[in-house]
């Protein structure tokens, strides 16, 4: 049985939330009160952190930009 390892790389969602600039948590707290959470933060090699945010139903994902703005389509796919 393969254990699946990012679960025992889960942070805190407060640790999360502080890769994200102030554009990206203003955004976050107004999703939130449309029950879409922040579930990870991608982290590649020398490139910005991308925050990963999920619908309440977590059908639908999406990244929050640098900018702030919302994108549903980022050009990569994510497991469920």
């Amino acid at each position: 049985m393969t254990l699946e390892r990012r679960l025992d790389m889960q942070r805190p969602m407060r640790a999360m939330e502080r890769d994200l600039n102030q554009d990206q948590l203003l955004t976050l707290r107004e999703l939130e009160r449309y029950g879409w959470e922040l579930k990870f933060v991608r982290r590649p090699p020398f490139k910005p952190s991308i925050p990963v945010v999920f619908d309440s139903d977590r059908k639908k994902f999406a990244v929050l930009k640098e900018d702030g703005t919302l994108d549903e389509n980022p050009g990569f796919e994510i497991r469920h």
